[in-house]
């Protein structure tokens, strides 16, 4: 133990390996979808199902191993829906860019983030965010996670008349969800040691026994071969020649540098590991881990990793050390082996955990300046953006543009810092080169 402490700081961050392993066990239920509904998404591209699996959990284990060891934060990398939904459906299908070559473009986007935050462009990004909007950010990012969850558990639908509309009761899987939320709250209001975890297995064991979610079919399975994708992006790399593949690196550039950016402010907020100057120490190492993280990623075969927002419900269970990353990367590696059992784990079952870690994040909307209109406006916009856009970098990015504008609109212009300036410029940009068309 003495030995985890000296290379995790479990004292100091006022954790114990029991506590983080907890923290690890949540963040990872929550996260084990990935598993399965990235494959389905590569899949469209024409990348072999099986080999997505097996390289969707190497990648994901080695990410957590950087993020741990590199940055000790209790933060897991994996590859995030919207990046590969953005890599299958956009570049390949949309613009007919194979899959190799796709992911050759993942591969230089890597590099030039590599460089990009070797020369520290990305901290003073972080450090240039005004203290509200960053708690803006993790409050935005909370309410995303809670329209996920609602959305996982059916509890929230689609509506051809309002966009989204309440769950029907007839459904078996609400009342999983709404069974797993009423037995989280009650132990969270109880202060019952664990109760994210508890409320997601136990309505996992509840729909097995009313027969909604299928028991599974066998125990342990091989994993398949990840030969069909490892090495394609380095094998491809000249095939990135064309204005219209510069144009995609850029977009995978700046999509995953506002996302990854935008999260990790919302998690290391939430993990209290803020100074009182609002910095975020080791922020570096951590930009630095996710920039190792999607190179990696790309090399074996897999879209952009970034940092998990599922993360949160692990960091809510009290993981404050990379101790919490590297017991998450473990399981993922245990879990190629175990794929069976993973399967029974409907979104259903982690609905609530979202849903609860959503309220946590939303309490930092209580530090925002809402008496002050020039902050108040563009923080709102930051908040609503997210769970409306459906992306963390568009409600960051609806918030960036207007803070200047209100800034200057109330004379209060000096204080906006010149890296504000400039990151008004790049997101207008960012708007155009990612939705246009």
């Amino acid at each position: 133990m003495q030995f985890l402490d000296k290379i995790f700081h479990l004292e100091d961050a006022h954790t114990n390996v029991k506590r983080e392993l907890i923290a690890a066990l949540t963040t990872f239920v929550s996260l084990s979808y990935i598993l399965f509904v990235n494959p389905n998404i590569l899949s469209a591209a024409g990348i072999n199902k099986g080999a997505a699996f097996t390289v969707t959990a190497i990648a994901t284990a080695i990410g957590c191993f950087l993020m741990g060891f590199i940055a000790n934060y209790p933060i897991a990398l994996a590859p995030t829906l919207g990046s590969a939904a953005f890599f299958s459906y956009n570049v390949v299908i949309g613009m007919h860019i194979n899959w190799q070559t796709a992911l050759a473009s993942v591969l230089v986007a890597s590099i030039l983030f590599i460089l990009i935050t070797v020369l520290k462009l990305r901290e003073k990004v972080v450090d240039a965010i005004p203290q509200d909007l960053k708690y803006a950010i993790s409050a935005g990012i909370g309410l995303f996670i809670a329209f996920i969850g609602l959305q996982n558990g059916k509890l929230i639908v689609d509506n051809k008349s309002s966009l989204v509309g309440l769950g029907s009761f007839n459904n078996p899987a609400v009342w999983i969800t709404l069974f797993g939320l009423i037995l989280t709250v009650i132990l969270m209001a109880a202060k019952v040691p664990g109760s994210i975890f508890i409320g997601m297995i136990v309505p996992a064991i509840f729909g097995m026994i009313i027969g909604q979610i299928p028991m599974p079919h066998g125990i342990v399975s091989g994993a398949p071969s990840i030969a069909p994708t490892f090495g394609q992006a380095v094998f491809h790399l000249k095939d990135i020649n064309t204005p219209q593949l510069f144009m995609v690196v850029l977009t995978f550039l700046l999509v995953t540098f506002f996302d990854t950016a935008g999260t990790l402010i919302g998690m290391t907020q939430q993990a209290g590991m803020v100074d009182k100057n609002g910095k975020i120490p080791r922020i570096g190492k951590a930009f630095l881990s996710d920039s190792l993280a999607m190179v990696e990623g790309s090399v074996l075969g897999t879209a952009p990793l970034g940092t998990s927002v599922e993360s949160s419900a692990g960091i809510a269970m009290g993981g404050r050390t990379g101790l919490t990353a590297i017991f998450v990367g473990i399981l993922f590696l245990i879990s190629m082996i175990f794929s069976p059992l993973l399967a029974v784990i409907p979104t259903t079952v982690t609905a609530p955990a979202l849903i609860i870690v959503g309220v946590l994040m939303a309490g930092n909307l209580k530090y925002i300046h809402w008496d002050n209109f020039e902050i108040a406006f563009p923080s709102f916009l930051v908040v609503v953006g997210m769970p409306l856009t459906y992306s963390i970098s568009d409600g960051l990015a609806l918030g960036m543009i207007a803070y200047p504008i209100t800034m200057i609109a109330s004379k209060r212009y000096k204080e906006v810092s010149p890296m504000m300036y400039i990151l008004f410029v790049i997101f207008v940009i960012f708007f155009l080169i990612t939705n246009m068309g």
